[in-house]
């Protein structure tokens, strides 16, 4: 906010003026979002127009349509945390992982590559550390999605947890020239400095879904309705849930469900199929279940903060079960996993952002490291440094191949391979799948 003419204090700060007038307008917080103050005497026009006012949902909001099912009412209850579970508890949970990811690889492919559209911002030096290392993710993902024939016309692209929308931006420069490309930013937060109105006045169509992934039906959305295109998902650090959320909304068919149970339009006598004579003449088919369905060409997902995860919304539970895991052990392994990335760094309390940051700096911040549980550095007894490391990146590795499992079972061939090199990002794990060739 802007400080008045005369005012030694903007409106947000003004109840910290010392010197001011028993008649001045007192500012409150406003009940909708107490993170911002508005004076008194304005609060029922503020409430009208304020961002956080409840809004009317959009059309392709569907309340859980990407939710898991609660199959147990147990699994609801709070989870037990790992600093509660004796050493011995412990034990025993990291003996069934290691027991249940015996037979897997445990080292992925590393697919290291970068992409033209990205070389010039790769090589400007005006680009700081942090820029260049997503940069560098960035370049590696597109180089990825070409290899894997991902990137060309008459497809729509769905960017799950976009913020800013730095992805889209890229594949929006590798693809120019291309005819008809769309992209959907799918973003439940208000986001600054967003890229999309760089792309204005470009032939792409961007447009942005403010709802959480959780409630999105693509089926709905009015762009695929018209389009009909094939449709591309893809994410760079998707969170935990996010990732399982995203597959099941690219996926799961039950939202196609959702728009199949909607009550057919009733047919009046203006009609074109109503003759004259009042005989309804026979109608063509209507469209079939299948011709309705998203035509997924592909999926391209950078994974992180697998603590982050939810047994209810997990889409490798079959997976977990055929091993005889279930959600205890499930919730256990969420919580190892971050051992991977937080057991040879200090807690996130000790970290520090880049001098002099700012709003773009937070966000380029590498905060999905600095997450997770820091027990390793406040209980004695526990395994060594190295030995977290390793059972932190089992349990990472026991929860993608459940979704690599999910994917099979739809009929794609899915993978799992480092994108970046773990000097760039300790989340460097990539999951693509493409439909698989008969």
């Amino acid at each position: 906010m802007v400080v008045a003419e005369g005012k030694t204090f903007c409106g947000e700060h003004a109840n910290a003026n010392k010197n001011a007038k028993e008649d001045d307008v007192k500012r409150i917080p406003c009940p909708l979002d107490p993170k911002h103050t508005v004076f008194e005497n304005k609060l029922e026009k503020h409430l009208k127009k304020c961002n956080s006012r409840e809004k009317p949902k959009p059309v392709y909001y569907v309340k859980d349509v990407n939710a898991g099912l609660e199959e147990d009412p147990d699994t609801s209850k709070e989870q037990i945390t790992l600093s509660s579970r004796s050493k011995e508890e412990l034990g025993v949970f990291i003996k069934k992982l290691k027991h249940a990811a015996a037979g897997l690889n445990h080292k992925h492919e590393e697919q290291i590559l970068s992409h033209f559209a990205l070389q010039e911002a790769l090589n400007d030096p005006n680009n700081g550390d942090f820029a260049f290392k997503h940069l560098k993710q960035q370049a590696s993902l597109l180089g990825n999605m070409e290899a894997l024939g991902l990137l060309g016309p008459d497809r729509c692209f769905v960017e799950f947890g976009a913020g800013r929308g730095k992805l889209s931006h890229w594949v929006d420069i590798a693809l120019q020239g291309s005819r008809n490309t769309h992209f959907l930013l799918v973003e439940r937060a208000t986001t600054r400095f967003k890229v999309d109105g760089k792309h204005k006045s470009s032939e792409s169509v961007f447009e942005r879904l403010h709802v959480d992934i959780q409630h999105l039906c693509l089926s709905k959305v009015p762009l695929l309705i018209k389009e009909k295109m094939p449709v591309v998902g893809i994410g760079k650090h998707l969170c935990g849930a996010a990732t399982d959320l995203a597959l099941r909304c690219l996926l799961d068919r039950s939202s196609e469900e959702v728009t199949d149970r909607e009550p057919p339009r009733k047919r009046l006598k203006t009609d074109p199929a109503h003759t004259e004579t009042g005989v309804d003449e026979e109608q063509p088919a209507s469209e079939t279940v299948a011709e309705k369905r998203l035509k997924v060409a592909g999926i391209s997902i950078a994974l992180c903060c697998h603590h982050r995860c939810d047994w209810k919304h997990y889409v490798g539970r079959e997976f977990f079960r055929s091993l005889g895991l279930g959600p205890q052990e499930f919730g256990v392994f969420q919580r190892m996993s971050s051992w991977a990335t937080c057991g040879m760094r200090k807690p996130a309390s000790d970290a520090a952002l880049p001098e002099g940051g700012n709003g773009k700096q937070e966000e380029d911040f590498e905060e999905h490291d600095q997450d997770g549980d820091t027990l390793a550095y406040n209980l004695e007894g526990m395994p060594a440094v190295e030995e977290r490391e390793t059972v932190g990146r089992l349990c990472k590795l026991l929860i993608d191949q459940g979704r690599i499992y999910y994917l099979q079972q739809k009929g794609y061939a899915a993978t799992l391979r480092y994108y970046t090199s773990p000097s760039i990002s300790l989340e460097n794990v990539l999951l693509t799948a493409v439909p698989a060739k008969d």
